[in-house]
């Protein structure tokens, strides 16, 4: 059974995107623990991160990377933290959360809300810097 974000890749479910390529792409969580709380997903549907091959594991973290730099210029904060859990959905995924120290990085704190408005600025502001 395709996973949720499986369904974002396919376009059955709609996403805030910040960046995407043949290979990857980058959207707001819906549940984010700070302004600017992006996943970074492979469009391929693979559960565990690690099982991903060499390669694709790389370029992966490559698209990550360029996500983070464009999240720092735009939601002001000391760091990009990055979290991988890999336990809510089954398909790999990178979470790049704006912190300013260890506590904001927490995922067992109540998650923020944002327009829907607010959400595509966001995401908007973070995309034109890619």
């Amino acid at each position: 059974m395709p996973s949720i974000f499986s369904k974002i890749v396919t376009g059955e479910i709609p996403c805030y995107e910040v960046a995407e390529n043949e290979n990857f792409i980058a959207f707001l969580d819906i549940f984010p623990l700070a302004k600017g709380h992006t996943l970074v997903i492979p469009k391929k549907e693979t559960d565990y991160i690690f099982d991903m091959q060499s390669d694709e594991y790389k370029e992966l973290w490559a698209f990550a990377q360029k996500v983070a730099k464009a999240q720092k210029k735009v939601i002001p904060c000391k760091r990009i933290g990055v979290a991988v859990i890999g336990l809510e959905v089954p398909h790999a995924h990178i979470h790049l959360v704006p912190i300013n120290g260890v506590s904001d990085i927490d995922f067992s704190k109540p998650k923020l809300q944002f327009t829907k408005e607010e959400m595509k600025g966001i995401a908007s502001d973070i995309a034109s810097l890619l």
